[in-house]
């Protein structure tokens, strides 16, 4: 299949179309019309064959997360999802792998009301690129720059199923039959958190998404919003799947370093604690508060009453 009817056939015409799309694929650029009052918000996100996905992952679930973790960068700005474009490098077309990564990439597409507007396809060693393009009201973006001494420290879901998943996958860990399935599951299938980024506008005072792990992007927002914190290890939540197949240790190492949870961690003053309450249970997501932002530019996990170091650190991409 030559490149134009590969594009025509597994990607052109499928998925969301929204009426703010006034030129998809096929031409040189696609155009679309911003709403009124909105600002534009952008990211990138590429996922390389043997670097962030297994070359036995099936294809159906690297699309799907493809395009969920570029959607989990635009829910920690709180944007509604709007238009993408993908980059598609490929050793060769093979028509079943492509039938399976389209249709779980319009799965999640589908799912957020995100339109595939462009993009390009090539030969070479298998990679995806997604840009992702979405819609904030003006000033109203969380960032990480807003954190200040005295706010909470929250984050939505549960931390490390995805880690433990990777392991389970990768023949380092062995589960029971019940959960293999689940922390399998939460690896391939992460759920970006896009209403609760959206409900936490006006609310928290900063937002990330948790891709490289706990330890390392709570540092992020400690770096941009020049302040520290303190996370009382015992109270990061743990699913009864992690707690069952790993000691305590290991649960720890999982939820603090494992990375790509794709969960949202955020700051709240305390004035707003009575709103999130109330935002986030609209959203029907469960979020857990686990420390504190102070003045001093230093991060402290807590157990126990003691300092603790974890025995693991964040992804690092070089």
């Amino acid at each position: 299949m030559k490149e134009f009817q590969l594009i025509d056939h597994f990607f052109n015409g499928r998925g969301h179309l929204r009426k703010d799309v006034k030129l998809g694929i096929g031409d040189d650029c696609a155009l679309v019309q911003p709403a009124e009052h909105k600002s534009i918000a952008i990211s990138c996100d590429t996922l390389v064959e043997n670097v962030h996905f297994l070359p036995d992952m099936p294809a159906q679930a690297l699309g799907y997360k493809a395009l969920a973790v570029n959607l989990s960068d635009l829910a920690a700005m709180g944007a509604e999802p709007a238009w993408m474009t993908l980059a598609l490098t490929l050793p060769e077309a093979d028509d079943t792998w492509l039938e399976q990564f389209s249709n779980g990439l319009f799965e999640a597409a589908d799912y957020y009301m995100i339109s595939l507007v462009g993009g390009d396809t090539t030969r070479g060693p298998r990679s995806i690129t997604i840009t992702v393009n979405g819609q904030i009201p003006e000033g109203k973006a969380l960032t990480r720059g807003g954190a200040r001494p005295g706010d909470w420290i929250y984050v939505t879901g549960s931390l490390g199923d995805s880690a433990l998943g990777l392991d389970i996958l990768q023949h380092k860990r062995q589960v029971r039959t019940e959960h293999r399935e689940y922390l399998v599951n939460r690896h391939y299938h992460p759920t970006p958190r896009v209403l609760a980024g959206q409900s936490l506008r006006g609310i928290a005072s900063s937002a990330i998404d948790l891709s490289d792990g706990l330890y390392s992007d709570i540092q992020h927002v400690m770096k941009a919003s020049g302040v520290g914190a303190v996370i009382e290890v015992e109270q990061l939540p743990l699913s009864q799947a992690m707690r069952d197949s790993v000691d305590s240790e290991a649960a720890r190492n999982y939820a603090l370093c494992g990375g790509e949870d794709y969960e949202l961690l955020f700051t709240v003053p305390e004035a707003q604690r009575g709103a999130l309450d109330v935002a986030l249970s609209h959203a029907g997501v469960k979020f857990t508060k686990i420390g504190q932002i102070y003045a001093q530019q230093k991060l402290t996990l807590m157990l126990a009453g003691k300092e603790y170091v974890p025995t693991a650190s964040g992804f690092q991409h070089f």
